[in-house]
């Protein structure tokens, strides 16, 4: 049976589909079965794993309508290992089609129930803001992965995510919660980020995730060539960090 995650935040630029595409490539990488969904109509999670959105015949949209599921929908990316439900801007349609449709925020649980027994992680990049498609995704996971900058306002977009997932978790989806805090683009020598990094480690103890993903310039180059980092250039220390991460993430689902 999957386990499903949202790669979620509120505040955009925080690498959340870095950690999405790079999470996925590690974890193929250490054997596990492995389908990105990308909800983000900007469509980056999709390119970033080698796969052109342009000529996508069907996507996630197509999905969310119940036009097709997500066996016919998905793409398989040879270059990286796993599986992708992708996106492109059709999908901003999508917001205004559901809005008028029954089960609205429960189209993607419905989706991946059927496809359950083909992967052991499905992670769901979502977009930057509480919108339809973000709530599709936090319904249908287990758990939300918070991938923050150690800095003072990712603490200020930190507790409006809490306070959303305490909403879905009262209101929509009683098995979500905050699976780990995920220190990105991490740097040892700012004074500031060790201190940030301090107040989250004693105020969320171990839902903060031992492995740190260091600033790194092949992470950042890697989506221009298609690629997560992990599969760009796997000996860099940012495709090392998250090969330890998919590592730890296989350990913490097994004790869950």
């Amino acid at each position: 049976m999957a386990k499903i995650f949202c790669v979620a935040n509120q505040k955009g630029g925080v690498g959340k589909t870095t950690t999405t595409v790079n999470l996925a490539a590690g974890l193929a990488k250490v054997g596990q079965r492995v389908l990105v969904v990308d909800l983000d109509p900007q469509g980056n999670a999709t390119m970033g794993s080698g796969i052109d959105k342009r000529a996508l015949e069907l996507s996630v949209y197509d999905v969310l309508l119940e036009s097709a599921s997500v066996k016919e929908a998905k793409q398989t990316s040879e270059k990286v290992g796993y599986d992708v439900l992708g996106a492109n801007r059709e999908l901003a349609g999508a917001e205004v089609e559901l809005v008028d449709l029954e089960r609205r925020e429960r189209r993607l649980k419905a989706a991946l129930a059927a496809a359950n027994d083909d992967y052991d992680f499905v992670l769901i990049d979502c977009p930057p803001s509480l919108s339809m498609l973000t709530l599709n995704g936090l319904c249908c996971a287990h758990g939300v992965v918070v991938p923050m900058q150690c800095e003072y306002f990712a603490l200020e977009g930190l507790s409006d995510l809490v306070n959303t997932i305490k909403q879905v978790h009262a209101n929509l989806n009683a098995d979500l919660q905050i699976i780990g805090l995920l220190r990105v683009m991490f740097d040892p020598r700012i004074t500031l980020q060790n201190q940030v990094s301090d107040q989250l480690k004693q105020h969320f103890g171990d839902k903060v995730f031992d492995t740190v993903i260091p600033r790194n310039v092949r992470l950042a180059e890697a989506p221009s060539y298609g690629l997560p980092g992990v599969v760009f250039d796997p000996s860099s220390k940012g495709a090392q960090a998250f090969v330890d991460f998919a590592r730890e993430m296989v350990r913490r689902v097994g004790s869950m």
